[in-house]
């Protein structure tokens, strides 16, 4: 809902704040006050076109913001975040539209600079504006059905949300059906190809880390002869075999020991060293040992070394196709072998997927010839309680015709076209909405519509399952060409309409103000000193505002509406009339 808006120079308007409350919300004044330019500013918010004409004379730009309430709309608040903005902690968001004096528009959403249509998405969602210069909110053959299905009631709405979901389950079906059909032929050379690779790597059998372990072995027996050289030479010169060494260094390090043992109890340090060399001294005897061993074991295997290089040119042929090592090969292997089965499968697959789809040909068949059924006996309901709203609206004889016809082509909200008609009088051919009728009439055949609606959802939120928060309605127009009594049958279903919802309606009927849950007048005034042409012919600038009025201002308002004169005793008794009747039944 709209919970504010503050506008500073757009048209009369200097600088106003217009706060709307819930319910019924009127807004009155005399005519060029400047009742226009609040809804200008409103269309504006909502993502309108920006005309620099609008901006007020002598300003350098027009200047609108308001705060939406979009707490129980969370693709809404959802929306808000996708274009950068933020809703803040109360649940509400600032809009701002600036227009330049040289034409230029801007527009920001939660503090974040955004183009015009994203506005308009916002309000689509949460203000609907009947009047004679808007789009109605059911001015598609797709809203039209939307609407019909919500005055159906919670059932229809479970049985289309069914169907939808077969839809919805039904195309992916499809569309996996039709890739599977044209790559046929590329899924079976994926196929012929994985298992030649399997193949060739069930062949060779390698073990994990393979590679790495011959390619060691094969560096050990290619240079077997320079290894026993090396060990022997080592090993002499720690075991003492070595002539140029002159004794062994296991000896040299002994005879250290020694040495130190003999003077270790004078110096302490000393014994230390001397526990130091008696450790090399072992660790030079095992390294002795063991090198022993190693030339000892150390052979030329020129048969072994053949076997070695041809078992590593087989698993380097399969990591230059499969993978840099022996592992990655392995790995390759395994999610090869899943890949398989997943294209043999295919065919079973495909099957599957015909016969889920022939069984959701037939639950389609069998949802939509319901939802065609629930459709056509909601249209009959739904254009006779319009049809009743519009004899009270000063519309006798018209009547709306909810029109139900096969769609050219099903889609995922069924089979069924969905068409509003109004007959204007009888005998009259029935025409679509917003053709052949003036705007007020329009805007009455509107009113009569929603409020149709909102009491099927007020129905519907006492029942199982609560209805959908309803957008704000914006009326204009609505009471144009009545009077009366159906006058007050107008402000009487405005009410009704309010009680679901926030409505604000610019009336210059006192018959519908006297409804109103918060009463809104737009004044005018001029102040001196301003030069001609400014918006006062006599040089001042005309100033407007917009203040609420309760109690008695509220019947001198009412009374300067029914006769012009605010303080005639007659035309106050009768305001005060009508705000009595009009709380009767409410």
């Amino acid at each position: 809902m709209l919970e504010e808006i503050a506008i500073e120079n757009l048209g009369v308007i200097r600088a106003a704040r217009v706060p709307l409350a819930d319910g019924l919300t009127v807004i009155t004044g005399e005519t060029g006050a400047g009742k226009t330019m609040v809804l200008t500013g409103l269309g504006l918010l909502m993502g309108g076109k920006a005309d620099a004409a609008a901006v007020r004379p002598g300003a350098d730009g027009a200047v609108v913001e308001g705060r939406l309430r979009v707490a129980a709309h969370p693709a809404v608040a959802a929306r808000v975040d996708e274009a950068g903005g933020e809703v803040d902690e109360d649940g509400t968001v600032v809009v701002l539209r600036t227009v330049a004096a040289a034409g230029r528009s801007r527009a920001h959403l939660g503090g974040r600079g955004v183009p015009q249509a994203v506005l308009a998405e916002i309000a689509d969602e949460l203000v609907t504006v009947h009047g004679q210069a808007d789009q109605l909110r059911l001015r598609t053959a797709a809203k039209q059905r939307e609407a019909l299905d919500s005055f159906a009631g919670p059932e229809h709405q479970d049985l289309l949300d069914a169907y939808r979901g077969a839809w919805t389950e039904r195309a992916g079906l499809l569309a996996e059906i039709a890739e599977l059909t044209a790559r046929g032929a590329e899924r079976a050379r994926e196929a012929e190809l994985l298992r030649l690779g399997l193949a060739e790597v069930e062949r060779v059998d390698p073990r994990p880390g393979e590679d790495a372990e011959l390619t060691a072995l094969v560096g050990r027996l290619g240079n077997a002869e320079q290894l026993r050289v090396a060990a022997q030479e080592a090993h002499d010169a720690v075991a003492g075999d070595d002539v140029e060494t002159a004794g062994s260094a296991v000896e040299a390090v002994e005879r250290a020991r020694r040495a130190l043992d003999g003077v270790a109890g004078d110096d302490p340090a000393l014994g230390a060293h001397a526990t130091r060399l008696a450790e090399a001294g072992y660790l030079l005897a095992d390294v002795a040992t063991d090198l022993s061993a190693y030339v000892n074991d150390l052979q030329a295997d020129p048969a072994g070394l053949e076997t070695a290089h041809a078992r590593l040119a087989e698993l380097t042929t399969l990591t230059r196709s499969y993978g840099e090592t022996v592992d990655d090969v392995l790995q390759w292997a395994s999610d090869a072998g899943l890949r398989l089965l997943d294209l043999d499968d295919g065919g079973e697959r495909l099957a599957s997927m015909r016969e889920r789809t022939v069984e959701l040909d037939g639950d389609l068949a069998a949802a939509g010839e319901r939802l065609t059924a629930g459709r056509g006996t909601a249209a009959e309901a739904l254009a006779a309680a319009v049809t009743a709203e519009l004899a009270g609206l000063a519309m006798k004889g018209a009547r709306l015709v909810v029109d139900v016809a096969e769609a050219d082509e099903p889609g995922p909200w069924g089979a069924d076209q969905v068409t509003f008609l109004l007959e204007p009088h009888p005998g009259a051919p029935a025409r679509p909405l917003g053709k052949g009728a003036s705007g007020g009439e329009l805007s009455r055949v509107m009113l009569a519509v929603e409020v149709a609606l909102a009491t099927a959802r007020l129905e519907a939120a006492s029942g199982v399952r609560a209805a959908a928060p309803l957008p704000t309605f914006v009326f204009d127009e609505v009471d144009a060409g009545v009077g009366g009594r159906a006058a007050v049958e107008v402000g009487r279903r405005l009410a009704t309409l309010a009680r679901s919802t926030q409505v604000v309606v610019v009336t210059h009927l006192a018959q519908v103000a006297a409804f109103a849950d918060s009463h809104l007048v737009v004044t005018k005034s001029s102040a001196g000193g301003g030069a001609a042409g400014d918006g006062d012919p006599d040089g001042g600038v005309t100033v407007t505002g917009v203040r609420e009025v309760t109690d008695d201002d509220r019947v001198r308002e009412l009374a300067r509406m029914l006769s012009g004169q605010d303080e005639s005793a007659t035309a106050r008794q009768h305001a005060v009339e009508l705000l009595e009747s009009s709380t009767v039944g409410r």
